[in-house]
């Protein structure tokens, strides 16, 4: 009989130590039906049914946090993005930088003269750069 009785006192200790390690650690806001110093009485006042009531009544489960498919679904990030004054910013600019383009691109090409280039000298010898020349 102590055989049995020995392990199971050890156990149930175990248990006791463990459900006030866990009342104690877990967040304020994850404990459901008291305060988390009225769910601490409790387990060390009434060592195996207050782990029993701690763990089927008083701890609540984690949230689970939202899974989103698309950046755009995700209000936290849509709040990351900047206001609509910016983008109405990034917009006039971007238009008056579109404008500007098309204004140089209709502009007429020029018939300026061709610049002659000074002779350097490192000719292959075959045109004589001032008379034009063969030689």
């Amino acid at each position: 009989m102590a055989r049995v009785l020995i392990p199971l006192a050890l156990l149930l200790i175990a248990f006791w130590i463990f459900s006030i390690l866990d009342c104690a650690l877990q967040p304020p806001t994850r404990h459901r039906g008291v305060s988390k110093p009225a769910w601490l009485l409790i387990v060390i006042l009434l060592p195996v049914i207050g782990g029993i009531l701690w763990f089927i009544v008083g701890r609540s489960r984690p949230k689970a946090a939202p899974s989103y498919r698309a950046p755009d679904d995700n209000p936290e990030f849509l709040g990351r993005i900047g206001s609509t004054s910016d983008q109405d910013e990034r917009i006039r600019r971007l238009e008056e930088e579109l404008a500007a383009l098309d204004s140089e691109a209709d502009d007429p090409p020029r018939n300026d003269p061709p610049v002659p280039r000074p002779h350097d000298g490192s000719g292959d010898g075959d045109t004589d750069d001032q008379t034009g020349t063969h030689g």
